[in-house]
């Protein structure tokens, strides 16, 4: 996988805008500008009437950016469905009028480009382009089809294709960064959900421009993000040739919460990274495309976990035990992966910070979970991961599950003691006992259900709940209403992330910033 590559001046960020009207479609020339965009693209196609000379003159005249023509025809994934010679006719119009691009599709550039031979404006520039919109081809046929698009005489070569994996979107990167050697700048997008990050990670890679949309929902190609979203979600404008790849490798995993705090974090602390949304079906082939060092550390949540282990060249010994990772870093070294399990770390260090009242407390001396009863609901990687991180620090530990044999098996491996989940209701040998539920009774939408009855929260002087959608569960209303002190879902995903923020780049994580960012969620 090629790493990242110079170009001359930064990405653009192109906000295209398609609308019925003229009217409209200055109105949101003007969103284009205060949302932050270089330039637009105006997509000729979308207009339900159009009458060139009057139209291309008010356009160019009232647009406060440069402008970039495209009149897409059905026979490329356009909207045009009339004349050929009045479309280019219009496109040559538009030149004239002050245009400062123009698109046109690879069949007809080289015709296209003849008829305008010699009376180009200086600053006015041809981008040629080729949507597949099917598949992303072999890096062969991809050079094979950018050395067709500058014999048209392009000035500017634009490619989409469209991603079937997230490996596709390698090949583009590396088209771009070797297609630099040559004077002529490219367009690499891979559209659709799986194609996201080569939207946001061109200007590492040498691409020319990107597109981010006005508003969500209002696209011109799939997965199209939104200039927001580039601008000050992703720091697009932050990111360039020597900046490190994160992400969070899962399925699915664009409701995810992690990018939004670590790019700010990264941001805040003036690290130069970022971290991208990382839709991956096949996590072996994920990680043997991306071998560059570039892609430096991963986040991984479901259904990832276990075969991202499988992957990993070493396994920190308590991941190994759970059998589970959710942070794999690249060792700069020898470019080899080591996988962890931050899951249990941050659970953990929430329910001591709990029990000695406090989130900022020093974590010197004994755990005052030391000779605690600490008793898990749940028997998946998320119940294993807590009974190891409990029995670490000194904890009897119990595990409650439905079925009761694969409790016991945890139990086992553990060294702790098994109990059926109906079993909780009359369960109290002392008080003062821990619970924390690692399963997904009480998560949205079916918000009131409980894992165990609130006469029995009595014993317990701490609950925690591993669900944090909503915040504020039934068992932890229950168990606050009991006299319990009550530990959010929220802490342990804010906790599992300083880890890995520190992990990812050597530095103490932001704390403050990480729950203020999570507190405005």
């Amino acid at each position: 996988m090629a790493s990242g590559g110079g170009r001359n001046g930064p990405t653009l960020v192109c906000a295209p805008i398609m609308a019925e009207s003229v009217g409209k479609m200055v109105a949101n020339m003007e969103k284009a500008k205060q949302g932050g965009a270089d330039l637009v693209e105006i997509r000729l196609d979308s207009l339900k009437s159009f009458n060139p000379h009057e139209d291309l003159k008010n356009l160019i005249k009232e647009c406060p950016l440069p402008t970039l023509f495209t009149y897409r025809p059905k026979w490329e994934g356009g909207q045009y469905d009339g004349d050929e010679k009045k479309r280019l006719d219009a496109l040559r119009l538009a030149m004239e009028f002050g245009a400062d691009y123009i698109d046109v599709e690879i069949q007809v550039a080289r015709e296209f480009n003849d008829s305008i031979y010699g009376k180009k404006p200086e600053k006015f520039k041809v981008i040629v382009s080729s949507h597949n919109y099917v598949d992303t081809p072999s890096v062969e046929n991809l050079g094979n089809l950018v050395a067709r698009i500058q014999a048209t005489g392009a000035d500017i070569v634009k490619i989409a294709t469209t991603a079937v994996e997230i490996t596709d979107v390698a090949r583009v990167f590396q088209i771009t960064v070797h297609s630099q050697v040559s004077s002529v700048p490219i367009i690499g997008i891979v559209m659709g959900e799986k194609g996201f990050i080569s939207r946001i990670l061109c200007p590492k890679f040498g691409g020319f421009l990107t597109f981010g949309t006005i508003e969500s929902g209002i696209i011109s190609a799939p997965g199209q993000p939104t200039m927001k979203e580039l601008l000050h979600l992703y720091n697009f404008r932050l990111i360039g040739p020597d900046t490190k790849l994160f992400g969070i490798i899962g399925k699915p995993v664009h409701h995810s919460k992690s990018p939004m705090l670590y790019n700010e974090a990264f941001k805040s602390v003036g690290f130069n990274g970022v971290y991208v949304p990382l839709l991956v079906d096949d996590v072996a082939n994920f990680f043997q495309t991306y071998s560059s060092a570039d892609f430096s550390g991963f986040s991984c949540t479901i259904p990832h976990k276990e075969a991202a282990l499988k992957c990993c060249d070493e396994v920190d010994p308590v991941a190994k035990s759970i059998g589970a990772v959710n942070c794999i870093i690249r060792r700069p070294t020898d470019g080899k992966l080591i996988g962890y399990n931050t899951d249990y770390v941050g659970a953990i260090s929430a329910i001591e910070d709990g029990l000695r009242g406090s989130h900022n407390s020093n974590n010197t001396g004994d755990s005052p979970l030391a000779g605690k009863l600490f008793v898990v609901i749940g028997a998946g990687g998320a119940g294993k991961a807590l009974a190891y991180g409990a029995k670490e620090k000194g904890a009897r530990v119990v595990i409650a599950n439905r079925t009761y044999d694969r409790a016991r098996e945890i139990a086992d491996t553990v060294g702790g003691d098994a109990l059926s989940i109906t079993d909780l209701d009359k369960f109290h040998p002392e008080d003062g006992m821990i619970l924390a539920n690692t399963t997904s009774i009480g998560m949205q939408p079916k918000v009131d259900e409980t894992p165990i009855p609130k006469h029995a929260l009595r014993s317990y002087s701490l609950v925690f709940d591993a669900v944090y959608t909503p915040k504020m569960t039934r068992l932890l209303r229950e168990a606050e209403e009991s006299g319990a002190v009550i530990v959010s879902g929220l802490e342990m995903f804010i906790g599992q992330a300083y880890d890995q923020f520190e992990r990812f780049t050597g530095l103490p994580a932001p704390k403050e910033l990480f729950r203020k960012t999570m507190a405005n969620y």
